[in-house]
């Protein structure tokens, strides 16, 4: 695991930049202590990453989370209440484990997952172009369409406009050709510049641009467009920041209510995220899932006990991490020791980074989740990969991620029962025999209650005075619907005078008196 720290370090340190922002913005979309957002991605890194069995995933605080976090605040009559439901959720998100529930997130198509992929790179984009241009009223981490603000994604950039910061915009723009310098030329110089990533230096001129400039009326960014991590006086001032679960509301039935909805919202969430950062890694490894959600149920556990958020795995740090070169779950552990350090050591230092450096190192992440490429790719994949994938992502633009993946998953289904009804048999025609047509009809691997339009369509076609053989020799599953369908053509094929012949791997039977006995008597078709 350590011999790959030349890699884990480097990408940890990008995972830090992107998580900074994203913790504190959650918890301020979330209604919770900013501290809250931290402490979360302090145990997402450590805590998950260490006992997690994902090489490349990052856990933290997730923004699919923060509209069921503000609510439940409000509802539950306080914060500390609140943490009784995070720490229960952990408790279920483990028994999830041990039931082996982990198997839920291989259900989800591929063309979903890369549609959630695709719509998070997008969303990124498009929720980073304000804070690019120094405009920052809506809080890192709100990944919904709908804004907590009262605007939407679309709306908060023409909003933009009116209020772009000269000096957030121009140090964006240095950091964007620092990044993209250090990406296409410089890392394929020397080593050097491998190691030490580009994002770092773009935060480093970030915090340096912001000190030059501080005193002019015209380039200085201001405190709001800065990261704002809490700055304590004293070490009882900092311990005074984490909070503790009330559990005397424990018998509260709705804060059982919210402990079900973080536990299965979150085990939803990092089973979504593993299945595509599995397709994301380079060396195509397999997290085993219900160990992951062992990982995430101890850390909401321990973050519910100390007043962070609850946790998933999270795809824009994972993504982070992948594309940045992380090997092993070092990275997302380093990354956790990162934030706890830098929040203990030099908080004011953080204060001086500007949030727009963070839009221009976000930007490339998301662009690289959503090459215009990929689009065509996946349509050249054919329909049936092509529209649950562009469903899911303009669910996700244009909803949240839950909605979009389960709008695509819908879509999803529907595709496959089109396929489903479309691929029930195969029909062969020969010419007449004997003054009779002689129709081959020969019956799918497994045969359902979905097949029964098609086949019923197709029987009820066949011409008058043919001669049909039906061939189940390769069938291993024939739905009851399907046989009974079977069963009532046979008077119908009497009185248009169609021959059968039912073949099967036991025999051949010539115009069957009785479908249903046929099949009782021979157990493997159903």
């Amino acid at each position: 695991m350590f011999r790959y720290l030349k890699n884990d370090i480097p990408a940890s340190i990008v995972v830090f930049f992107v998580a900074l922002p994203l913790c504190l913005g959650i918890a301020l979309a979330s209604g919770a202590p900013l501290f809250s957002g931290l402490i979360a991605g302090i145990v997402g890194g450590i805590i998950v990453g260490a006992l997690s069995g994902s090489q490349i995933g990052v856990s933290g605080p997730a923004a699919g989370l923060a509209a069921i976090v503000l609510t439940a605040i409000g509802a539950l009559g306080g914060y500390q209440n609140f943490l009784v439901a995070v720490v229960l959720g952990g408790i279920i998100q483990i028994i999830f484990g041990v039931l082996k529930a982990g198997i839920i997130g291989y259900y989800f198509p591929s063309s979903v997952i890369k549609g959630m992929l695709t719509g998070i790179g997008i969303i990124i984009i498009l929720k980073q172009i304000p804070h690019f241009f120094g405009y920052d009223s809506d809080p890192e981490g709100d990944f919904a369409f709908l804004q907590v603000d009262g605007e939407n994604t679309i709306s908060e950039i023409f909003n933009m406009v009116k209020f772009i910061s000269p000096g957030a915009t121009l140090v964006a723009f240095i950091s964007l050709g620092i990044l993209l310098l250090w990406e296409n030329f410089l890392t394929k110089k020397s080593k050097i510049f491998q190691l030490i990533q580009g994002p770092l230096v773009a935060v480093l001129a970030g915090i340096l641009f912001y000190n030059l400039t501080k005193e002019s009326s015209f380039w200085a960014i201001s405190s709001d467009h800065l990261v704002s991590v809490p700055i304590p006086d004293t070490v009882e001032s900092f311990l005074g920041q984490f909070s503790f679960p009330n559990f005397q509301a424990i018998t509260r039935p709705e804060i059982w209510v919210t402990a079900f909805t973080i536990a299965l919202v979150a085990s939803l969430e990092t089973l979504l995220c593993v299945e595509a950062t599995d397709k994301l890694d380079p060396r195509k490894r397999v997290t085993p899932t219900n160990k992951e959600l062992l990982a995430q149920g101890t850390g909401n556990i321990i973050s519910g006990l100390i007043g962070g958020l609850p946790i998933t795995q999270v795809i824009v740090r994972s993504s982070a991490n992948i594309q940045s070169g992380g090997r092993t779950k070092m990275s997302a552990i380093i990354h956790g020791f990162f934030l706890l350090i830098s929040v203990i050591l030099i908080p004011g230092l953080l204060n001086m980074i500007p949030l727009s450096v963070l839009a221009a190192i976000l930007f490339l992440v998301g662009y690289k989740l959503a090459k215009p490429a990929l689009f065509k790719k996946i349509y050249h994949l054919g329909w049936k990969q092509f529209i649950p994938f562009t469903v899911t992502v303009v669910g996700i633009v244009f909803t949240d991620l839950l909605i979009g993946i389960g709008l695509g998953l819908g879509v999803g289904i529907i595709v496959i029962l089109i396929k489903s009804y479309q691929n029930s048999h195969f029909l062969h025609i020969e010419d007449k025999s004997n003054g009779k047509h002689k129709i081959k009809m020969t019956l799918a691997e497994e045969v359902t209650f979905f097949n029964k339009g098609a086949i019923l369509k197709e029987l009820d076609s066949l011409p008058n005075d043919s001669y049909l053989e039906l061939d189940v020799t390769k069938t291993r599953y024939l739905d009851n619907d399907v046989i009974e369908i079977l069963e009532e053509f046979t008077e119908k094929a009497f009185n248009r005078n169609i021959s059968i012949k039912l073949i099967s791997d036991r025999g051949v039977v010539e115009n069957p008196d009785s479908y249903i006995e046929f099949f009782k008597l021979r157990p493997k078709f159903t």
